[in-house]
């Protein structure tokens, strides 16, 4: 599944709950991952699959595959839905990030910017520089945004006025980039050939694959901490590195109780990890050491979770 694997800003203290962008609805849970309350239109959804979602207090964005992108601001009790009328690129988005009342959507028809909290958006495309006017994945701190197209990895420094596109002759496995992470001049970024590192700022980029450990080259999502790299593969696992993408250790389903081999997206606060799986949402509280999968059984709407946000 080539769906949502936007990263997210690091997190601190307790984490109560936690976002799961499902097949059927975005699941909620309030005590750690323990049960889950469903969302779908039933609840204002424009759509039921979630590609992705992020949260910020008790606004919550859900990109959806055909809705377009769903707002709560009620901690998921309503949503309000956004569309191609509202700016939108197009109404099948794959991921979403926000800082403050700025929103970014990763739309199937450029990468749409809000600054009014979702009112309105204004579309990026490639005539303002993006590699491809699909755009997967999308991740900012500051001014400075990355979105990863079906073309390269497009980076504004100039809050997406224009994009200047990297992708294979800077050293990306592959153009198709489906995960972006950033950390200062670092940069990760996932995609159909590998787990791609920068450390100056895109200028240049160093591929990962199986040969460094990585279950799988092709890589669905990524999330760093420190030294500490999370690598979702399609059919690998979960790949960790502990000295920045050097080498990796893979988890699986057999080696850790992973849901499945195919891991969507990941993210981490401290040692515990989220992993969105086709198997369900994998939790460690272990550093990876070992998975405990909720599945339907703990109230997710379908065992195939496409993105996972923690707060």
């Amino acid at each position: 599944m080539f769906a949502a694997r936007n990263a997210f800003m690091k997190a601190s203290g307790p984490v109560t709950t936690i976002y799961a962008a499902t097949v059927v609805g975005l699941a909620i849970s309030t005590d750690g991952g323990t049960t889950f309350t469903n969302k779908t239109t039933a609840n204002g959804l424009g759509y039921d699959t979630v590609n992705g979602v992020y949260a910020i207090g008790s606004t919550i964005y859900a990109a959806l595959s055909f809705g377009g992108l769903s707002i709560s601001t009620n901690g998921g009790t309503s949503f309000t839905n956004k569309t191609t009328a509202n700016g939108l690129g197009s109404n099948v988005l794959r991921g979403v990030y926000a800082i403050g009342s700025t929103i970014y959507a990763a739309t199937d028809g450029g990468l749409s910017i809000s600054t009014n909290g979702g009112t309105s958006f204004t579309n990026k495309t490639t005539a303002n520089g993006l590699g491809n006017n699909v755009v997967r994945c999308v991740y900012a701190i500051g001014s400075t945004i990355y979105a990863g197209t079906n073309g390269g990895l497009s980076i504004s420094t100039n809050g997406g006025t224009s994009f200047v596109n990297k992708t294979t002759a800077n050293g990306l496995g592959n153009d198709y980039t489906f995960g972006v992470y950033a950390i200062g001049s670092t940069i990760y970024a996932a995609n159909y050939g590998g787990l791609s590192i920068s450390t100056n700022d895109g200028t240049s980029f160093t591929n990962k694959t199986t040969a460094n450990g990585l279950g799988d080259s092709i890589v669905y999502g990524v999330y760093a901490d420190g030294a500490t790299v999370y690598a979702a593969t399609s059919s690998g696992g979960l790949g960790i590195s502990t000295n920045g993408g050097t080498s990796f250790t893979n988890r699986t389903v057999a080696n850790s109780g992973l849901g499945s081999a195919t891991v969507n997206g990941v993210y981490a606060i401290g040692s515990t990890i989220y992993a969105a799986t086709d198997g369900g949402l994998s939790i460690s509280t272990n550093g990876g050491t070992s998975f405990t999968n909720k599945t339907t059984a703990n109230g997710l709407g379908n065992n195939g979770v496409l993105g996972v946000y923690a707060a």
